[in-house]
């Protein structure tokens, strides 16, 4: 297969596929400055589903160079699409893999191409290559703020499952608590979130004492599926700790 040919067959589509009025509007969302098509999720998906399904002999040589091709142009439905092709043939994805995608994440400089390629794409790799949780440990350490939020992600989908390292994940928090930049607070408050929904103990048990710590933007996620009683205990010491409530921050009601 040619990567290249391939790459700009897909480019095409998108293309024609876009919308103007859409293309604007997602770009002031996103502050991106990338170029925008204006193709919505759904066609997108389509739109590589359809071309997956025209190349049923692709190996991986020819799914990284294809994600290769479509990502090296600063186009955001480009780019959205080889995460979507690497998504669907991540199983042809191997341990050594998982410097591509950081090369990508360094490269993304938005949450709408980091958190896929954090959370299904690095999170599958460590969980087939267990090994692997050494470049997280790295991650957590990195000073770009979306490696950071990445190294977090990355643990997200097996403990959304009630599996998965939360002892590793706590670790990560805790050394990332008192950062005042927004998408890695979100982050942890994510994780905690959907962590909770299954294991809501286990995260009550590593928030109740950081509470104090704890920005507004993460105790807003992480109380969502506590009990009432939990919630309550995390709400009182964020706020004795700040004096107020946290913008955002409801207390519930009696």
């Amino acid at each position: 297969m040619n990567g290249r040919v391939a790459a700009a067959n897909v480019a095409r589509t998108l293309r024609a596929s876009g919308d103007t009025r859409r293309a604007a509007a997602e770009k002031r969302y996103l502050k991106s400055e990338m170029t925008h098509l204006g193709v919505g999720v759904p066609r997108l998906r389509a739109i590589v589903k359809a071309f997956l399904r025209e190349h049923p002999e692709m190996d991986r040589t020819d799914l990284l160079a294809i994600a290769g091709e479509l990502w090296a142009k600063s186009v955001f439905e480009q780019r959205m699409a080889a995460v979507e092709i690497l998504v669907l043939k991540r199983d042809l994805l191997r341990s050594s893999d998982l410097r591509a995608v950081e090369r990508l994440i360094r490269d993304s400089g938005t949450w709408a191409l980091v958190d896929t390629l954090a959370s299904t794409l690095a999170g599958g790799l460590v969980e087939r290559f267990p090994a692997l949780t050494a470049t997280l440990d790295r991650w957590a350490r990195d000073d770009a703020f979306w490696i950071r939020r990445s190294a977090l992600l990355a643990l997200l989908v097996p403990l959304r499952r009630g599996e998965g390292d939360f002892k590793r994940f706590g670790r990560y928090a805790d050394a990332m608590l008192d950062e005042r930049e927004f998408f890695i607070r979100k982050a942890i408050g994510w994780v905690l979130r959907e962590t909770s929904k299954k294991r809501p103990d286990i995260v009550y048990a590593w928030l109740e004492p950081r509470a104090a710590r704890a920005s507004g933007v993460t105790v807003r996620e992480a109380v969502k599926y506590l009990s009432e009683e939990q919630r309550e205990t995390v709400l009182n010491g964020h706020v004795t700790a700040r004096g107020r409530p946290s913008s955002g921050i409801r207390r519930p009601v009696r």
